[in-house]
Formats: C-alpha cells, structure tokens, sequence
C-alpha cells in the first residue's frame, strides 16, 4: 500500500489535474459518442452553420472585420483537420466552420454583386424609363410602379440628373395610363429620394433591402404620365387575376383572396390586415407551405381521379407517379404566378421533395426535408435570413415537424384504433398544441420585428386554417374556373361569403382583451440567445437538447428586463416620442403621419397610446419650440425640442438650452447651445441616424453604429441640384431672413419675425 501510494504521489501532477491528457480524452470520448448517437441530426446543423457565417457578416461593421471572420474559419477548419485524428468531432467542427465560410463569402460577394448608385439627395425630377413591375396597392388607392430610368433626367430648373438603374414609384390609381404593361416606356414626373433607413432603431429598414433589390430610389410621382411603349400589358397574368377577384368581390375579402391565388395583398385594407396580424392570421396572407400544400394535394385528387377513370391507364401505369408530376407543376406555376416570394420559394423546394421521397417510397415530411430547402434558398438568397419572412416560415415548419417527431407526441397522437368522437378529439388536441408550439417558435420573431404578437393565434388558427384550406381555396379556384363561362357567380357569392366570416373571426380576436402583447424594440443579443436555444430543441435528440431552454430563457429574460426607451427622435430630427407615465407616448408634431405615429409607437412598446406633446402635463409648447419635463429614474428631466421652421432669437435659445437637459432640432444649433447632457441637431443625428434614449440608466442607441461600411449604409451616391428649389416643398413656410450676426447665418438659421416664443408667456 505504501509503495502504491508513493507511485501515486511520484507521478507528474499535470495527469492528474483537470485540463490534463487524460482528462482531454475522456472529454472527447464523451463528445464522439453524443455526436455518434445524433448522427442522424448532425446534417440538419448545415444551413444552420452557413446562416451563422450570413448572420455574422450583417453584425461586424467592415471588411476588415469580414477579412478577419473569414480567416479565423478557414483556421478553424484546417485545424481540426490536421488534429482530429479521424473523429467524428473534428469532422463536423471542420464542416461547420467550412461551411460558415461560405455563408460569411455568399453574403458578401451578393452584397457586391447587387452594388448600384442611390440618389444623393431628394429632388424632382422628369424622366423617362422602362417599366419592370407593377403591384396594385387598391386599397391605398395607389399603384407602385418599378422603373429602369433612360437616360438622363430634368430637375425643376431643367437641370440633368442622373438617377439609379432602378427606382421605385408610387402613383395615384387616377394617374395610372390604361393599357401601361410591363417593359412600357413611360415619361413622367416623381419627387425622388434616397431610400430611408430605419427613422429609430428597430425600425424597418428599407435601405437594406432596397440596396439587395437594385432600387437606388424611391418616391410619388404625378400626373400627367405619358406612355411612349405600351408594352406587356395583356400578358401580365398575375394583374389580370388580380383585378379580376377584386372586381368580383370588392373590398378586404376580394384582397385576402387575391393573395391566396396571385400573392398580391395591395387590396386588403390597413384596418383589415392589422387585425388579422394582431389575431395571429397574417400567415394566411402570404402565400407559404399551407397554401402550396392545398394546390399540390388539389391537383393529385383532380388528376388521380380522372386518370382512374381510364381502366387501360389504372392497369399500365403509376397513376400515383404522374399524379405526383402534375402537383409538382402545379407547385412551380402557383410558386412564379405569386412573385417567387421566400415563403413560396421554400414551400415549394419542400413539396417538390415531398413529392420526390413518396416517388421512392421514402418518408418524406422530417427535418432534413426543411434543411434541404433552408439551404437551398440561403445559398440563392443569403440575404433573406435578416428578413422576417425567411425565419418566421422556417421556425414554423420546424417546430411543427420537430413537435411531432418527438416520441411522446408521435405515441400520443400517432394512429389509434378507435371510435370517430375519440379521433375527432384527439386530432382537435393535436391542432390546438401544434398551434401553441408555433406560436411560441414565432413570438420572439414576430416581437423583434414588429415589437408585438397576437397571444390568442393557437386558437384562431383552430377554426382560420380549416375555413381557408378546405372553404376559401376550393370556392375561389371553382370560381376563377367556372367565370369564363358565366357560371362562377354562386362561388364568388360563397366564397365572399366564407372570407367575412374569416374577418369577422380575426376582429373578434383582435379586439379581445390581452390579443396582443407589445414591447419595446429588443436588443439582437437577447434574440440571438432565444434563436439559438429553439434551434438547440429543435435539432437534436438526445437529452441534450434540454441544454437549449438556458439560453432561451436567458434570452427571454433579457427581452423582457429591458426598459422602453423614455425618448425617441427620428434622424432627421423632426419627430421627437417622449414616454409618459401612462406607458404611452407624446409626440413632438401633432400633425405626423399615421406611418410616424405607428413606427414611434411600436418601437416604444406604446401601441395605441399616442397622443401630442403639447397635451401633456409638464410641457409647454409654441409654434416654434416644446419644453416638457418627465421623472425618469430618480430625478426630473427637461427636454427641448423645436417643431417649426422658423428660429428664435440667438440668445434666448442659448439660455433656454442651457437649462435643458436634451435638445433635439431638425437643424444645425449653435456652438453655444450647450444642454446640460445631450445635444441632437442635425449634424449630429447625421452621424447617428434615429436615436433611442433611456433617461433612467443613460442609454442611447442610434441606428448608425460608428465604422458601420455595409454597403446600404454608405452608399455611392449620385449628385443632385443644390439650388434649393425644393426647399419651399420641404420646409412650408420657410423664408431665409436676416440673421441676428454673421455666425448665426453660417450656421443657418432663419429669423422669425415677432416676438420670441421664449418671452411670449407659452415657454
């Protein structure tokens, strides 16, 4: 015994300490036998792996910060090649790494390869271009027409301007020319723009996609619009069913129903399609995998049945293999009749191998079948994994199939043999629990993008799913069918008829008390830890996978620890949100548009309670200037923002700043304005874009992050006229006067004749 302890004690201490070889080992023996019994799931981690590159790229700021990722997995990589020793792990670390390489190399190469000029600055402009699209908006009364400008353009002054290979215009419906198809020539006038960025952070962000869509511009043009080329119009299949459901059956029923058969959803009220969203029913409106399934499944009873018909075919044929071909050219023709959106894209990459797998007598719904079309679609599109379509239609199918391949869920509503009462039980209890699990996958996505979701969606979809697959979709097919021979009248009727009744459903849910839970924007840490956790349930299946409510919860916790911001201010400056006691929001200008209002109050987690600055108790408000004071923490905060186009004198500004604790302008304000904390002007908010401030802990988010070279953020731009011919359309009312010295009118600012709001008794 004592020789076996002195042997013990004489050998070196580092076998003996944690992190030595031997420990090494026995933790990669562990690791390889894990990764040996999910062998089957380990393929289900590569468009996982490659969105982890795309994902990567959109957070670090620069190419050299993109350079250095790239690098690193490469060395990854070859690392775990040269010391893996032929094991499991090493291999799947290799191809992880290899593969967020490409994904990090896809995104960067399209960002690239979609380079295009945006106009530099807002001007008028008469052109003439070549009409690409043309999407219907009846609801808004508008059409938005995509133009490929020729040529040179004409300021207001009949300058040249050059603009961008692509811009985007809405037109009124008045204004459209009749006959006006796509590849039209039209000469027209538009007030243009650079697409905005997001107006605070969280918001949407159109100059991204944009930059990803070749439009370099975008704006409302006017009449009179002359057609040089009639063009295509009589070919635009997709118009023309368009208008003819909406012709049949006017209103939001003939918009929802237009978006089930063509994808367009230009004719469904606001009111109409905020309360389908607020109910958990949005997804019916765009065309997806439930949509795709009825076409598919449609098209093989049709032709089944009829093939079967035939006793020399039912005898000498596969009638269910070319019952199988005519649903999957059902599938690509619905999938380019609705504008190839991401959704249709992957639902129908799924059916098609859904298809395939039942040719070969395979199982053909898992969740390689979702990573197959995850991938193929990233691998076409990297950029659409930061939109809110790719995940939501992803994380629905996933845990849809992940939920019912789970033993326990296959075991409790797998085949019974029973009675008809118990199976219409059971398949109700599956519906209502696989539409509770959806709703969980999607609240954190719909919350990060829309900063709400609908709580009540698990049980409207019970009764919306069924009233849409097996009612609408049916009556509207028949009806399209049967209208060329002047029998589709009685399925309009009913399917008009179905549709007020799906509105009426998603109302009642959307006005039910709790229908919706609104949050403030939520920091991309917090969802990052939320994704990565579902997709740590989701893929394996070993009880490992329990280890992903940590960070799910972690996440979750995070969202909702974060404060709503106490401030909002626009980057332009001339929208200003203070939060109020009651939870809602005040804002600067009472007149904002219904889009500012929405977005303010979205993105402060204030929905429905948005009312104006000067209303509030504790602010005192002119023409020209609002002074508000709000407790926020442990002390009173003064805020000072200016909401005209007229200044006041220099010197009662600079007093009044100096008592402020923030001022906010649309302008530049002078060197001596200097507010006790934060000073947002015009050159300020230049570099920070919208700005998001918590007064409690002094946080401030800004949309523009310092070093931030995405190619949307600092784009090359076209010059425009800077003569100032649009300034009376953008600044009613302004007039340059005389300033009080010199300085101040190098700093810009106008005088207003009359007294000084500042003495005037308002402030």
């Amino acid at each position: 015994m004592a020789s076996a302890a002195a042997d013990a004690s004489s050998r070196p201490l580092r076998h003996r300490q944690f992190g030595g070889p031997a420990t090494l080992v026995r933790l990669r023996d562990v690791l390889e036998r894990w990764l040996e019994a999910e062998r089957d799931s380990l393929p289900l981690w590569i468009p996982v792996a490659i969105g982890a590159g795309i994902s990567l790229w959109f957070v670090l700021p620069d190419p050299r910060a993109w350079t250095i990722a790239g690098l690193l997995f490469a060395a990854v990589a070859l690392a775990a090649i040269a010391g893996g020793q032929g094991g499991r792990a090493a291999r799947a670390v290799a191809i992880a790494a290899a593969l967020a390489l490409v994904g990090l190399t896809l995104i960067w190469w399209r960002a690239d390869h979609v380079r295009g000029a945006v106009l530099g600055g807002p001007v008028v402009a008469t052109f003439e271009a070549r009409v690409e699209g043309i999407e219907p908006l009846p609801a808004r009364e508008l059409v938005r027409l995509t133009l490929a400008p020729l040529g040179l353009a004409r300021d207001s002054k009949g300058a040249a301007v050059a603009l961008p290979r692509r811009v985007r215009v809405n037109l009124a419906e008045t204004d459209l020319p009749p006959g006006l198809g796509r590849s039209g020539v039209v000469s027209l006038q538009a007030r243009l723009m650079p697409p905005p960025s997001p107006g605070v952070p969280g918001a949407y962000d159109f100059a991204r996609v944009a930059w990803f869509s070749g439009i370099g511009a975008t704006g409302r043009g006017s009449a009179p619009v002359t057609v040089n080329q009639q063009g295509r119009g009589d070919l635009d299949l997709r118009h023309r069913l368009t208008t003819l459901i909406t012709t049949r059956l006017p209103g939001s029923a003939g918009g929802i129903a237009a978006a089930l058969a063509t994808g367009d959803e230009g004719a469904i009220a606001l009111a109409d399609a905020d309360a389908m969203r607020s109910a958990g029913l949005a997804h019916l409106l765009s065309v997806s995998g439930l949509h795709i399934t009825a076409v598919v499944g449609a098209t093989m009873l049709v032709v089944l049945r009829l093939l079967a018909l035939s006793r020399w075919l039912a005898h000498r044929t596969r009638l269910p293999l070319i019952a199988a071909l005519a649903g999957a050219a059902a599938a690509i023709g619905y999938t380019l009749l609705t504008g190839s959106q991401v959704p249709t894209i992957r639902s129908c990459v799924a059916a098609l191998l859904v298809l395939g797998a039942l040719a070969l007598g395979r199982e053909a719904m898992t969740l390689r079948l979702v990573a197959t079309g995850a991938t193929a679609v990233l691998l076409v599109r990297p950029e659409s994994l930061a939109g809110p379509s790719f995940q939501l239609s992803f994380a629905a199918i996933t845990s849809i199939i992940g939920f019912h391949e789970h033993p326990r869920i296959k075991q409790l509503f797998g085949p019974h043999d029973e009675d008809g009462f118990a199976r219409l039980f059971r398949g109700g209890a599956s519906l209502l629990l696989t539409g509770l699990m959806v709703e969980a996958a999607l609240m954190p996505i719909a919350v990060y993008h829309f900063h709400q979701a609908g709580m009540y969606g698990a049980l409207a979809n019970i009764v919306a799913i069924p009233l849409t697959t097996f009612v609408v979709m049916p009556l509207v097919a028949a009806a399209l069918v049967l209208d060329g021979m002047g029998f589709g009248w009685p399925f309009w009727w009913l399917a008009g008829q179905a549709l007020a009744a799906l509105l009426w459903i998603a109302h009642r849910v959307a006005e039910a008390p709790g229908a919706v839970a609104a949050l403030p924007a939520m920091p991309g840490g917090a969802f990052a830890l939320m994704v990565a956790g579902g997709l740590w349930l989701a893929l394996w299946r070993t009880r490992v996978r329990r280890w992903g409510a940590v960070p799910l919860v972690a996440g979750a916790l995070w969202a909702l620890a974060t404060p709503p911001p106490d401030l909002l201010v626009t980057g332009d400056g001339r929208h200003l949100a203070l939060r109020t006691s009651g939870g809602g929001f005040a804002l600067l200008r009472d007149r904002a548009g219904d889009y500012t209002r929405d977005m303010l109050a979205e993105n402060g987690g204030g929905r429905d309670q948005v009312s104006a600055l000067s209303e509030l108790s504790g602010a005192r408000c002119s023409r020209d200037l609002c002074l508000a004071e709000l407790r926020a923490g442990d002390r009173y905060w003064r805020v000072l923002a200016t909401r005209s186009a007229y200044m006041v004198s220099t010197s009662d500004l600079i007093a009044a700043c100096r008592a402020a604790d923030v001022v906010v302008s649309d302008r530049r304000l002078p060197r001596a304005c200097s507010p006790r904390w934060l000073k947002l002007d015009r050159p300020v908010l230049a570099r920070t874009g919208g700005v998001a401030v918590t007064l409690s802990s002094g946080r401030i988010v800004t949309v523009q992050q310092p070093g931030d070279a995405h190619p949307w953020r600092a784009p090359p731009r076209l010059p425009v006229s800077r003569s100032g011919a649009e300034c009376p359309k953008a600044y009613p009312g302004y007039a340059p006067a005389r300033a009080h010295n010199a300085g101040d009118h190098k700093r810009g600012w106008p005088d207003r004749a009359g007294p000084s709001p500042l003495r005037d008794g308002n402030i």
